[in-house]
């Protein structure tokens, strides 16, 4: 705890800290609060698309042994020629967001080629998307966290340090200052004794030279 100077300018300093602490606590808390719920709500879309992946996966197991077939599914059929991403705010933490994905196939013969591949490449698209948006997902909650983070911090050092902290600093400079003041009346009143005996000693000198 750093030394402090026991005066009213200083008093009025630690007053003023203190309820800026205790003004933005609440908020920081709330943020806190809000960030939680948000990282929550994410994570459980995230598992969620990743959960309809996998149903998609199981939807077309039927031809995995077809696509081991490199003679007559051509390779490379898929590519992702573009992401499209936004950009979103929660609790002043700027995210991107997932607005689709743009694919490109490569040249097959419509005529040579089975129809189960257009069908299969579609479901590779639809699973290929579903990654991306995950991933954005992810993204987002890493982004989200670093911030919970941070406020996390914030929120312990105004509960646990500063809070307390300035409050003593408040208790140490009102205890010093009554002190003080305790001290100025006892000097004040030995002041008076002092002035009452020497204004008495002077009368009897006075009485006495009479």
């Amino acid at each position: 705890m750093a030394k402090i100077k026991l005066t009213k300018n200083e008093l009025k300093v630690q007053k003023d800290a203190l309820k800026m602490y205790q003004r933005y606590l609440p908020t920081l808390t709330l943020k806190k609060q809000q960030l939680q719920a948000e990282i929550r709500s994410i994570e459980a879309k995230a598992k969620s698309v990743r959960k309809e992946k996998e149903e998609l996966e199981k939807g077309f197991e039927e031809w995995i042994s077809v696509f081991s077939a490199e003679s007559e599914f051509p390779k490379g059929i898929i590519t992702v020629s573009n992401i499209r991403r936004g950009e979103g705010n929660i609790a002043g933490v700027v995210i991107p967001t997932f607005e689709g994905a743009d694919f490109s196939r490569s040249d097959y013969d419509l005529y040579q080629t089975p129809l189960w591949v257009d069908i299969a490449a579609n479901h590779m698209e639809r699973a290929m998307s579903l990654d991306l948006e995950a991933e954005v997902l992810d993204e987002q909650v890493r982004l989200l966290e670093i911030e919970l983070r941070s406020t996390s911090q914030r929120v312990n050092l105004f509960e646990k340090v500063k809070i307390p902290e300035t409050k003593e600093n408040i208790r140490k400079i009102g205890v010093y200052m009554a002190d003080q003041q305790v001290a100025a009346v006892v000097r004040s009143k030995i002041s008076k004794r002092k002035i009452a005996l020497r204004s008495a000693e002077a009368s009897e000198r006075q009485v006495s030279a009479l």
